[in-house]
């Protein structure tokens, strides 16, 4: 081996006076990054999910919290539908039918927010 030094050779690009274009950061990396632009999109998802659970504990409150005062009507609470008294037949098999339409509504809604939310997310602002 030679004890020459090794010329060093600096590679620079033939556009080095050209205007540099700054790169856009994705917003998955503004998200986990924790940054200001990252936190109003996790905002809006958050704010989106807890209007629509909302929606569905008014639903639910509205309608099966109101059952024991229209069961407690006279016309309600001694009719009978072939020969099992009406109370009975709402709280055994009405409610929940009601329930699983809840439910599966609000999956469906979830998910549907969580698809825009991904489409923002990958179009970028």
């Amino acid at each position: 081996m030679t004890d020459e030094p090794v010329a060093r050779v600096r590679v620079t690009s033939p556009r080095t006076a050209g205007a540099r274009s700054r790169a856009r950061r994705p917003t998955t990396a503004e998200i986990d990054a924790q940054t200001r632009l990252g936190e109003v999109y996790v905002q809006s998802l958050i704010r989106a999910q807890l209007r629509l659970a909302l929606t569905v504990v008014v639903l639910v409150l509205a309608t099966l919290g109101a059952l024991p005062l229209v069961l407690r009507l006279p016309a309600v609470s001694h009719a009978h539908l072939l020969g099992v008294p009406v109370p009975w037949l709402v709280l055994g098999v009405a409610v929940y039918p009601w329930v699983v339409a809840l439910a599966w509504w609000y999956v469906g809604e979830a998910e549907s927010n969580e698809r825009s939310f991904e489409e923002i997310v990958e179009g970028g602002p």
